[in-house]
C-alpha cells in the first residue's frame, strides 16, 4: 500500500496488512519490540541501489569515474564491506574511520584520506597501511607528510584540496568551498599556487590530482559547473611546471529529500553537469581525461536509514503547542539542534491514520532545543505509539553522543524479510568502560 511521503523512505518501504510500516520486508513494529527503541534501520536494497545508480550515472557519461563513499556520513564494518562489494572506494577523515576500513578488509589502494588537521600518527597510519591517496589540506600537512613518507623510504600519492571561492548556497555550517573556511588552499589568496608548487617539488610526494568540496547538501547544479571551470582554469598554467593532472575531484555534497515538497535533483543531473564541464574544459586546457573521483555520502545512506522511536509523555499547552516526547532525541540525531534541519514523521504502527493535529516531536534530553520535528501534522499520538522519521541514515548515527549518559541506539540492516544487527545498543557498562574508578 503506498503512502503520502513514501519517496522519503527506503525504496522497499511499504504498509503491512496490520497497518504497520515495513522496511526491507520487515515490520518495524516487530523490530522495535525485539530490539527496542530508539532504533536505526538501514535498508540493504536502498543502499546497494544508490551505489549502483551513482556508478551508472557517472560512468555512462564519463567512463573514467571512480565513486568513493564519504564515510563520515556513517560507517561501520558492515557498511564498509557493502560499499566495497558494490565497487566503490572510500574516503575517510580520521584515524578512526581508517581503522574501520582496515578492520573491514577494505583495499587500502581505494581509500582516500581527507581532513584539515590530520595528526602525525594519522598520517603514519595511512602511509603504513598503504593508503591510496592522502588529500593534503595545509602547508603544515605538506611538510609533515613529506617527512613521514621520507622516514619510510616511500613516495606517497597525494591530492591537494583547493578552495575555489564558490558559494553553494547551503547551510553556513556545511559550506566549505568559500574563502572564509578552515578547509583547503584558497585560490583567491594565492595559497593554492604556493601549495601546488611546493607539492610538485616535494621529494617524497607525488601530486596526482586536485580536489575541492563545496559543502553539503547542495540542491543547485550551477555551483559545480562554476567550480570545476574555475579550478581547471587556475591549474592550466602549472602544466608548464610539471603538473600532470591524473585525477580530479569535485567532492560530493549531493542532496537528498528530507521534506516531500523539497525534492533534490536526480543523480543524473549532477552527473551531467559535472562530467560535461570536466570534459569540455579539460579538453580545452590540454588536461586530457583525468580520473574523476566523486564522494557521495549522505546521498548513499541518507534515504536508506529510518529512525524509530516510542512515544512517552505528552504535554498539551492550549493555544501554544503540543509536545509529544520520544525516547530519543539530540543524542542520536543532533542535526535539528545543530543545523535547524527539518524532517517529516509517520505513526509507524498506524500508517493509515489521518493527520489530526499539529504537534512537536521532542526528545528526552535535558535541553529545550532537543526537538526532532517541530510543528508536524500527525495522527493523535498516545503513549506507546511508534514514530518513524525517514531520511535519517546520514550524520544522525555518526554524530550520536552519550549526552546525559544515554546509550547510543542499536543499528539494524534489513533485507528480504531478514534483520541483522550491525551495531548493538550500548549499555551503561559500555559508557563507563573507559572511566578510571579508584
Amino acid at each position: 500500500m503506498p503512502f503520502a511521503n513514501a519517496a522519503l523512505f527506503p525504496t522497499t518501504a511499504a504498509v503491512t496488512a496490520d497497518d504497520h510500516l515495513s522496511i526491507g520486508g520487515c515490520d518495524v513494529a516487530g523490530l522495535a519490540a525485539e530490539y527496542g527503541t530508539p532504533l536505526y534501520v538501514f535498508d540493504e536494497a536502498t543502499l546497494r541501489g544508490m551505489c549502483r545508480e551513482f556508478v551508472h550515472e557517472f560512468t555512462s557519461r564519463y567512463a573514467r569515474t571512480k565513486v568513493l563513499y564519504a564515510s563520515k556520513a556513517y560507517v561501520n564494518p558492515a557498511l564498509a564491506r557493502l560499499v566495497h562489494e558494490e565497487g566503490l572506494g572510500m574516503d575517510v577523515v580520521s584515524g578512526g574511520e581508517l581503522a574501520v576500513a582496515v578492520a573491514a578488509g577494505f583495499p587500502m589502494s581505494d581509500v582516500y584520506f581527507h581532513g584539515n588537521n590530520k595528526g602525525r600518527d594519522e598520517l603514519e597510519m595511512g602511509v603504513d597501511n598503504g593508503i591510496g591517496r592522502i588529500v593534503v589540506d595545509s602547508f603544515y600537512e605538506l611538510d609533515m607528510l613529506d617527512e613521514v613518507a621520507a622516514a619510510r623510504g616511500r613516495t606517497q600519492d597525494v591530492m591537494l584540496r583547493l578552495s575555489p571561492g564558490i558559494d553553494p548556497h547551503t547551510h553556513a555550517k556545511t559550506t566549505t568551498g568559500i574563502l572564509d573556511s578552515k578547509f583547503g588552499f584558497s585560490i583567491e589568496t594565492g595559497d593554492a599556487e604556493l601549495a601546488v608548487r611546493q607539492a610538485l617539488e616535494a621529494s617524497n610526494l607525488d601530486l596526482v590530482g586536485i580536489h575541492f568540496h563545496l559543502g553539503s547538501p547542495i540542491f543547485e547544479l550551477e555551483p559545480y559547473s562554476i567550480a570545476v571551470d574555475t579550478t581547471l582554469t587556475f591549474l592550466a598554467p602549472f602544466q608548464k611546471s610539471g603538473l600532470d593532472l591524473r585525477e580530479f575531484s569535485p567532492g560530493g555534497g549531493f542532496a537528498i529529500g528530507y521534506l516531500r515538497n523539497q525534492p533534490p535533483p536526480p543523480i543524473s543531473s549532477y552527473a551531467e553537469v559535472i562530467t560535461a564541464t570536466l570534459q569540455r574544459r579539460a579538453a580545452d586546457l590540454g588536461f586530457g581525461e583525468p580520473l574523476l573521483t566523486i564522494e557521495p555520502g549522505r546521498s548513499i545512506v541518507g534515504r536508506a536509514g529510518v529512525a524509530l522511536y516510542t512515544v512517552g509523555a505528552v504535554k498539551d499547552i492550549p493555544t501554544v503547542r503540543k509536545y509529544v516526547s520520544l525516547d530519543g532525541g539530540m543524542g542520536d540525531n543532533i542535526r535539528p539542534a545543530l543545523y535547524d534541519s527539518q524532517y517529516e514523521a509517520v505513526a509507524a504502527n498506524r500508517m493509515s491514520a489521518k493527520p489530526a493535529e499539529k504537534v512537536t516531536l521532542a526528545g528526552k534530553y535535558c535541553e529545550s532545543g532537543d526537538v526532532l520535528v517541530r510543528d508536524v501534522e500527525m495522527p493523535a499520538l498516545d503513549t506507546g505509539d511508534l514514530v518513524a522519521i525517514p531520511a535519517s541514515g546520514a550524520y544522525a548515527p555518526s554524530m550520536a553522543s552519550n549526552y546525559n549518559l544515554n546509550p547510543r541506539p542499536a543499528v539494524l540492516m534489513v533485507h528480504e524479510g531478514q534483520a541483522r544487527l550491525i551495531r548493538r545498543r550500548e549499555t551503561y557498562d559500555d559508557m563507563m568502560a573507559l572511566d578510571v574508578i579508584e
